[in-house]
């Protein structure tokens, strides 16, 4: 029997995958965001208040700056506008409020950047390599953008899997934080998953200067986690 042929332009959708895959070794499970701090302080303590804290965080933060600003990077990288790549590199690490969440992005971004650097399907690619390697300091947006260009992933299935990540991060922190059980942690998904379509649609047109992160609970919450007794995580 002849095998079928593989689809066409399935290849970016499987690299997509990879890069949202929880076992992407950059150290994602070990950080919370400062969600540990909210259940510390008894702001989160069941499912319903997970669902509020992590789809706000979600809505307000992630989707209005890390999202649209993922996406003039996807743009600047595919362009060869590595100026642009590297303004947008620093305006995110400038917008990180705390120590803890500056140190999340840059470790993350450099666990991200070693992988890439070592691995076939990214550093075989004539040129990627080098460029990313050029950027000083790379937070992980920058790092996670290069690999979704480069392995040509549309803007909409990058934005989408790249928050569907961070959603699922988050809600895994939640189960072992709070603690929800398993089921929990699934029904929390399907609801923050729900809303990820209208999420990415709107970061997609939403222009710079209505970027904004301005979120002063999670800025509380990360900056209290930093002197917090006992922790699990690391943010």
């Amino acid at each position: 029997m002849v095998p079928a042929p593989s689809a066409p332009g399935l290849l970016p959708l499987v690299r997509l995958l990879q890069l949202a895959s929880p076992a992407l070794p950059v150290g994602a499970y070990t950080y919370s965001q400062g969600l540990e701090w909210a259940v510390e302080s008894g702001a989160v303590r069941n499912e319903a208040d997970a669902a509020a804290w992590i789809g706000d965080v979600l809505t307000w933060s992630l989707a209005r700056f890390e999202a649209p600003l993922l996406a003039r990077q996807l743009a600047a990288w595919r362009a060869g506008e590595d100026g642009e790549v590297m303004r947008l590199n620093a305006d995110f690490l400038a917008s990180r409020e705390t120590s803890e969440l500056r140190a999340e992005t840059v470790q993350m971004g450099w666990s991200l950047v070693k992988l890439l650097a070592e691995l076939d399907a990214f550093a075989a690619l004539p040129g990627w390599r080098a460029r990313l390697l050029a950027i000083d300091t790379p937070c992980f947006p920058t790092a996670w953008s290069a690999a979704a260009a480069a392995w040509q992933v549309t803007d909409d299935q990058a934005l989408a899997a790249y928050l569907w990540a961070w959603a699922e991060n988050q809600v895994m922190a939640a189960v072992k934080a709070v603690p929800i059980g398993q089921s929990a942690g699934q029904r929390l998904l399907a609801g923050l998953g729900a809303r990820i379509p209208a999420l990415v649609e709107s970061a997609l047109c939403l222009p710079e200067a209505r970027w904004s992160n301005y979120t002063p609970g999670l800025a509380i919450a990360s900056s209290r986690h930093e002197t917090q007794y006992t922790r699990l995580f690391r943010s």
